[in-house]
């Protein structure tokens, strides 16, 4: 889709991706698509390389399903990584992974690791930093999710900035097997930010409740109408 993937799957199929992960023998990434990332990647060949290595590209963005059932006829549905990362803990407390959570400030952290402890009774989270990290810092960043014995990594810095994380630093990490990219989940976990009702969700409309309720928000935004042309460009031209 526009030179970018994206896989086709629903909760359940990018969980069961999950186990497969876990169960395997290199470290994978969980990425989220949605249009910012799309057309940024457009001239972004670092954040392009990350998305087309991933292990598993969720359709976050309701932008990215209408594109992929505009350009192929494809009635795939949303998994937004900030549903996906309470699945994956709930499916790690019943299953036994070992968790890290990575990322947001030092308060937001640690507020995240109780909520998710008091939601999923029996989840091993066996360690957790902010990410307030320099350069000089992360050599012992690396060593303490390693000696963590972590399969699972949450990277909370942003994008772009986590993807180009997990490509510089997960081939260091000798444990974790899936590692994915959460943006500002942390926060919602932590009850610093709100998800948008279930009516706004329910309709897609979640980037419209949360353009309003976060006006600073306007100027992301403003590739939505440059995502749309494009995806109809391709559609005409029948190259998508």
């Amino acid at each position: 889709m526009l030179g970018v993937p994206v896989d086709c799957v629903d909760m359940d199929r990018a969980l069961s991706a999950v186990d497969d992960m876990v169960a395997g023998d290199q470290p994978r990434t969980i990425l989220a698509v949605n249009p910012e990332k799309v057309m940024k990647a457009q001239n972004d060949p670092v954040l392009s390389r990350a998305l087309n290595d991933a292990g598993l590209l969720i359709p976050d963005g309701i932008g990215v399903v209408y594109a992929v059932r505009t350009l192929w006829g494809e009635r795939i549905a949303r998994v937004p990584g900030s549903e996906l990362m309470p699945a994956i803990c709930a499916r790690a407390a019943e299953r036994g992974y070992k968790v890290f959570l990575f990322g947001a400030s030092r308060e937001v952290n640690d507020q995240a690791v109780v909520k998710l402890r008091a939601q999923y009774p029996g989840i091993q989270i066996v360690g957790h930093h902010d990410g307030y990290v320099d350069e000089a810092g992360m050599p012992r960043l690396i060593e303490a999710i390693d000696m963590s014995g972590a399969q699972i990594l949450f990277v909370a810095l942003g994008s772009p900035k986590q993807e180009l994380w997990m490509e510089k630093y997960l081939p260091r990490l000798h444990h974790v097997r899936v590692c994915q990219g959460v943006g500002g989940t942390f926060d919602v976990i932590a009850g610093r930010v709100r998800r948008a009702p279930a009516l706004f969700r329910n309709a897609n409309l979640e980037w419209f409740y949360r353009l309003i309720t976060e006006p600073r928000r306007a100027l992301r935004q403003v590739v939505l109408p440059q995502f749309t042309l494009a995806v109809f460009r391709a559609k005409l031209s029948s190259r998508p």
